[in-house]
């Protein structure tokens, strides 16, 4: 298994640079040709199970032209307003007034002052964001609103939450979903009009990862909900400059203005455990004829169609949509099957305070132009559980905040080290309850409490021992 990952191979500090370090499609830079040893690897994971992967490969494709159906009959709805059966299946999810409408507004505002100031301050201009020309999305983990939200009661109560849908084969697995992390990322801040913030569909969390060793699984062996086998997963094997290391269960950002569809927004990929099943085996697949330019529907029905493709002849390098050091990107010309033109839906209107969470599988997208008026802002805030790994990166996150320096997972540089009116430890410790302390990794946990497995009871002693509490 792989997915939201919990570790990194490496600890050197990351290049500088912005958000377009992450993603090939903004980074002007081709899909690497990866070499001979990645088509060895694809070898050898199917070795001696071809014929069972193929039937596996067939049967997924024809569920996912049913899928495909019944979310373009769904289209908005399918990111569920409840939870439960919904968020199992469909694993995304609007939360309301996770933190109040005004309080969520003023966030905004102190952080657009935050930016005015330190630009103004000549000696601070290295404030980075991306795209270079219209500033959008901010390298800037540690201004106070930012700090404040992470650490509301609410924000950690929901992370709690959320996080109780995962569940473990290993009873002793040394993970604890009901002891949030916090995972310090960015603010985003749309202009109206913008195009440049085009980011298509992807999955966070590392890319040809995902295809060596303890990755994902293949096909029917992939679990989007069971946690136990993430625990030692590796997902940076490269230090890419902005690939995630730390295990995110979910995905998430914090709305801070009202947006709605084709506003700047997000869009979802909500099919997830069989959309996830194809991205992982559509690299040992090859399609025996190609469909005609501007052919006909009956033309596209007959290119997708299971017996129109086969296990490739001489295995190639491919891995569709996954550089080294980059996230998972998918398109409809390398992902035909899943109709990303039809199955990519806007989350519903957003409101300040509302918190959109998603699985950290899911496929995801940003609109390709923003055509409203407003300017959709959001704080990126994931749930993460307290694994070893976890608490590691936590610590390395911990000196960065109190250097003022980008966080481990970020781009480098300087960073906010001489930003006026960055948060202060002494600040954080009076906003933050003790919860939020511990996410912060300033407060140690209670190992000895009642209701805790003997996995929670040994990673949390172990994050203490790590976090020096």
């Amino acid at each position: 298994m792989y997915g939201g990952f919990p570790a990194t191979s490496s600890e050197v500090p990351r290049k500088q640079g912005d958000i377009s370090s992450v993603f090939v499609s903004l980074s002007g830079k081709g899909e690497a040709t990866l070499s001979q040893r990645f088509a060895d690897q694809k070898r050898r994971l199917i070795a001696g199970r071809e014929d069972r992967v193929k039937r596996s490969w067939d049967r997924l494709l024809c569920k996912l032209r049913d899928e495909v159906r019944s979310i373009e009959q769904e289209g908005s709805s399918a990111a569920p307003r409840s939870f439960q059966d919904a968020l199992r299946k469909r694993r995304v999810a609007v939360i309301r007034d996770v933190i109040p409408e005004a309080e969520a507004r003023a966030y905004k505002e102190e952080i657009e002052a935050y930016v005015q100031r330190n630009l103004e301050t000549k000696r601070n201009l290295e404030t980075k964001a991306f795209p270079p020309r219209d500033l959008q999305v901010f390298e800037l983990y540690w201004p106070k609103p930012r700090m404040r939200a992470r650490a509301h009661p609410n924000m950690v109560a929901t992370q709690r939450f959320l996080m109780s849908f995962w569940y473990f084969h290993a009873a002793d697995a040394p993970i604890s979903p009901v002891h949030p992390l916090t995972y310090a990322d960015r603010p985003r801040i749309r202009q109206p009009g913008d195009a440049g913030f085009a980011l298509g569909p992807h999955v966070d969390g590392g890319g040809v990862e995902r295809w060596e060793d303890n990755g994902y699984g293949l096909g029917n062996e992939y679990d989007p909900w069971e946690a136990s086998s993430r625990v030692s997963a590796v997902a940076d094997s490269y230090n890419g400059a902005g690939t995630c290391s730390m295990f995110r269960m979910f995905q998430g950002w914090l709305g801070l203005s009202h947006t709605g569809p084709k506003e700047g927004t997000l869009l979802v990929n909500p099919i997830l455990s069989m959309a996830t099943a194809y991205f992982l085996l559509r690299p040992f697949f090859a399609p025996v004829s190609l469909p005609p330019a501007g052919g006909s529907c009956l033309a596209l029905d007959m290119y997708l169609d299971p017996t129109n493709w086969c296990l490739e002849e001489h295995v190639s390098s491919k891995l569709e949509g996954a550089s080294p050091g980059y996230a998972q990107e998918l398109s409809s010309v390398l992902h035909p099957h899943l109709q990303l033109d039809k199955t990519m839906v806007h989350v519903p209107q957003i409101a300040p305070g509302d918190y959109v969470a998603w699985h950290c599988d899911t496929i995801h997208a940003i609109d390709k132009v923003h055509q409203g008026q407003g300017d959709p802002s959001v704080m990126y805030i994931p749930a993460c559980p307290v694994t070893e790994a976890n608490a590691k990166y936590v610590q390395r996150q911990k000196q960065d905040f109190l250097a003022g320096v980008p966080p481990p997972d970020f781009p480098g540089g300087k960073g906010e080290r001489e930003h006026h009116g960055r948060t202060t430890e002494a600040e954080l410790r009076e906003w933050a309850d003790e919860q939020g302390l511990r996410s912060f990794g300033f407060a140690g946990w209670d190992a000895q409490r009642e209701n805790l497995n003997q996995g929670q009871r040994s990673v949390l002693e172990k994050a203490n021992q790590i976090l020096d509490l």
